[in-house]
C-alpha cells in the first residue's frame, strides 16, 4: 500500500534533497541536523557509561555481576524492538513514532540520572534503551525518505555515519572525564541534554508519512522476530561477561535461534509480512547487510582489545587511551567527508568492498604490536586509518542496503540496517573479545583476537565482491535478487 511521504503544499516545491542546487538550503541543514543529533545521542549512550560502571556500581549498590545489566537493560530493548518499531513507522507514521521516541529517551535519561536504587536505575536504561528503538529505524527511514536517492543522500548519509562513528568514540572519552569530573550521573545527564534540544526542533520540521486506511500489522511475524532479537541480545550480553556455558546463555541462545527460525516461516506464510522474504533476496540486501554485520562487530571488538591493551599492557591511564581513539575520532570525521564523493564516482557496492579490504588490511599491520611503549603509534595510526575504512563501510553498506526500495518500505529496510548495526556491535565482543580476557596472557590473547578480526573483515570483503559483482549487460545491482543465477 502506497504512503504518502511528500505530503506536498499548494504550490509544488522541489523535495528536500533534491540537486536543485549544489549547496543544502537552512531547513535541509535543520532537518539533518535533528537527526542525526538524535542518531549521535543513541550511539553515545552505547560507550558513555562503560568507564562510569564502576564508580555506579560502588554508589548504588550493585555487584559487579550485576553490573552487567548497566548494559543489558539497555541493549535488549534497543536491538530486540528495531524491526518491530520500523515497521510500525512504515504503517502508521514515522515522524510520531520518532517524536515519541525522543520524549521517552529524554523521560528515561532524566529517570537514570536521579536513580536512587539499581531498580530505578536499570528502569531508566531499558525505557532509554526502548526509545532508541523508537528513534533509530524511524530517523533512518526519515532521512532515507526525505533526501532523494542519489548526490543528496549520499551526503546526508555520510553525515550521519560519521556522527554515529563519532559518538561511540566520544562517549568512551566524555565518559571517563565527564565521571572524573562531575561524576557517572552526569554521563546520563548529557542524554538528557541531547534529547532535550532535539525534540523541540523536530516537530515543526520533519515530514510526516500518512496511510488512507489502518494496515494490518503482522502479529505473529512481530512476536517471533521481537522474541528471537530479545533471546539472542540476551544470550550474546551475558556470554561476554560470564562465558557460554552458563544455562540460562545456553537456552536464550537456543530459544533465540528456534524463533527466528519461526519468523522466517510465519513470513513465507503471511499474506502481510513484517519483513518481505523477497526483499531479503536483494542482492544488495543480503550481502550489504552481511557487510554491514561484519564492520559492526569487528570493529567494535578491535576496540575492545585494544582498550584492554593499552592500559593493561602498556599501561596508559584511561585519559591518555582516550586521546588514541580521540584521533581515531578525527580521521573518522575526514573519511565522512570523503566517502560520499568516491561513492557517488564509484558506487556503494565498490566502496563496501575496498572499505572492509581496507578494515582488515590495517587490521593486519595490528599484529605487530608488542609490549613496548613505541607500540602506541602504530596503535594509534593502524587503528585511525582502519576506523577510516570502516566508516566507509559504514555509509556504503546503508546506501548499498537502502538503494531501489519503495518509500513505503524504506522503514523495513532501514529496520534491518539498523538491527544488523546493533547486533554486530552486540555480537563481536563476546565472539572474539572474550579470548583476550580469558587468556592467560593479554598480549598474546590480543594479537589471537586481531588475527582473527582481520581475516573475518578480509573473508567477507572477498565473498561480498562476488556476491555483488555484476554480470556483463544485467541491470542495476540493487535490483537483482540473490537467486537469480
Amino acid at each position: 500500500m502506497a504512503i504518502d511521504t511528500t505530503n506536498p503544499p499548494a504550490t509544488p516545491t522541489p523535495p528536500l534533497g533534491t540537486p536543485r542546487s549544489p549547496r543544502m538550503s537552512t531547513r535541509d541543514k535543520l532537518v539533518l541536523f535533528v537527526l542525526c543529533a538524535a542518531q549521535f545521542m543513541v550511539a553515545l549512550d552505547f560507550s558513555v557509561l562503560n568507564v562510569a560502571l564502576p564508580v555506579l556500581g560502588a554508589d548504588l549498590g550493585m555487584s559487579p555481576s550485576a553490573l552487567q545489566w548497566a548494559v543489558t537493560a539497555f541493549a535488549l530493548p534497543s536491538g530486540g524492538f528495531l524491526l518491530l518499531f520500523g515497521r510500525i513507522g512504515d504503517l502508521y507514521g514515522r515522524r510520531r513514532l520518532f517524536l515519541a521516541g525522543l520524549a521517552l529517551f529524554a523521560a528515561a535519561s532524566v529517570l537514570a540520572t536521579f536513580a536512587w536504587d539499581p531498580a530505578s536505575f536499570l528502569a531508566g536504561r531499558a525505557l532509554q534503551g526502548l526509545g532508541a528503538a523508537l528513534i533509530v529505524p524511524t530517523g533512518m527511514s526519515l532521512l532515507t525518505t526525505t533526501f532523494a536517492e542519489g548526490p543528496a543522500r549520499d551526503r546526508a548519509l555520510g553525515i550521519s555515519g560519521t556522527l554515529m562513528s563519532l559518538g561511540f568514540t566520544i562517549g568512551v572519552v566524555a565518559g571517563g572525564v565527564l565521571t572524573d569530573a562531575l561524576g557517572w550521573r552526569s554521563t546520563m545527564g548529557l542524554l538528557a541534554v541531547f534529547a532535550l534540544v532535539v525534540l523541540p526542533l523536530a516537530p515543526g520540521l520533519l515530514p510526516e508519512s500518512r496511510t488512507p486506511q489502518r494496515p494490518h500489522l503482522d502479529v505473529p511475524g512481530a512476536i517471533t522476530v521481537t522474541g528471537g532479537l530479545l533471546s539472542l541480545i540476551y544470550a550474546l550480553t551475558t556470554a561476554a561477561d560470564h562465558g557460554f556455558a552458563r544455562a540460562d546463555v545456553i537456552a536464550t541462545l537456543i530459544a533465540g535461534l528456534a524463533l527466528l527460525a519461526a519468523f522466517v516461516v510465519v513470513e513465507s506464510r503471511t499474506e502481510s509480512p513484517l519483513v518481505s522474504l523477497p526483499m531479503l533476496r536483494r542482492r544488495t540486501v543480503a550481502w550489504g547487510n552481511l557487510g554491514g554485520l561484519v564492520t559492526f562487530s569487528m570493529m567494535s571488538t578491535v576496540v575492545f582489545v585494544l582498550t584492554l591493551y593499552l592500559q593493561e599492557v602498556l599501561g596508559l591511564s584511561a585519559w591518555e587511551t582516550g586521546l588514541v581513539f580521540g584521533v581515531q575520532g578525527v580521521m573518522s570525521v575526514i573519511a565522512g567527508s570523503l566517502t560520499p564523493r568516491f561513492i557517488s564516482r564509484l558506487g556503494a557496492r565498490r566502496i563496501l568492498v575496498v572499505s572492509l579490504a581496507g578494515q582488515g588490511a590495517f587490521g593486519v599491520a595490528l599484529l605487530f604490536l608488542n609490549a613496548h611503549v613505541w607500540s602506541v603509534w602504530l596503535v594509534t595510526a593502524a587503528v585511525s586509518l582502519a576506523s577510516m575504512f570502516h566508516l566507509g563501510a559504514i555509509i556504503s553498506y546503508g546506501l548499498t542496503v537502502t538503494s531501489g526500495v519503495p518509500d513505503e518500505e524504506q522503514g523495513l529496510a532501514t529496520g534491518l540496517v539498523t538491527s544488523t548495526q546493533q547486533v554486530g556491535i552486540t555480537i563481536g565482543i563476546p565472539l572474539l573479545g572474550v579470548l583476550a580476557t580469558t587468556s592467560g596472557d593479554l598480549l598474546s590473547g590480543t594479537r589471537t583476537v586481531l588475527a582473527l578480526d582481520a581475516a573475518i573483515v578480509l573473508v567477507a570483503a572477498v565473498l561480498i565482491a562476488v556476491g555483488l559483482r555484476r554480470e556483463s549487460g544485467s541491470g542495476a545491482v540493487e535490483a537483482e535478487p540473490v537467486g537469480s543465477r
